[in-house]
């Protein structure tokens, strides 16, 4: 009847921006989930990465089915998200950083199908980000989660940037049309 209920048990619309952000959120983790396949058919390291982080995905939906206006203790507990998430996700940022040539130009989402599905999954990671932070700005959910989507879809750029290294094939440069 258009309406679906948080963890707390509240019901709320399906327009409701709790809802839109979870939903944004399962796009996200289904597009990594497609990239992590990609990668796997290359033999990537990175895959067991891709995995954790669609995990943590879930923790984070969990975080955001849970309104804190009409949380109690008991489901704050359960479903708090920490910081921990959020500087292992800087941590292989760096150790991939260190690995790739420096970036002299705007890279278009190309570089192989590796690459190419980790662009879309960074695409859909900002998109959930739109979405969740509304709710960390109304007090609705964690600030981590924010900080976490934030530095995710950083960590996929410089994944998607690895992967064509990787697979040798060449990454697009935005050029700008002759008028």
């Amino acid at each position: 009847q258009g309406f679906s209920s948080t963890f707390t048990g509240e019901r709320r619309p399906k327009s409701d921006r709790v809802l839109a952000a979870l939903g944004a959120t399962d796009e996200l983790s289904s597009a990594i989930g497609l990239a992590g396949e990609f990668g796997s058919e290359k033999g990537h390291a990175f895959v067991g990465q891709l995995h954790k982080v669609q995990c943590m995905l879930q923790d984070v939906g969990s975080n955001l089915a849970t309104p804190l206006s009409s949380a109690r203790e008991a489901h704050r507990r359960r479903t708090g998200f920490s910081e921990q998430p959020v500087l292992e996700l800087e941590q292989w940022i760096d150790t991939y950083s260190e690995q790739l040539p420096p970036l002299r130009a705007f890279i278009l989402p190309s570089g192989g199908r590796s690459s190419a599905a980790l662009h879309l999954s960074r695409a859909v990671c900002r998109r959930a980000e739109r979405c969740v932070v509304p709710l960390v700005q109304a007090g609705e959910a964690d600030p981590n989660v924010a900080k976490y989507l934030n530095r995710l879809s950083d960590f996929l750029f410089v994944l998607a940037r690895y992967a064509a290294m990787k697979e040798g094939k060449e990454e697009k440069i935005y050029v700008k049309p002759e008028p």
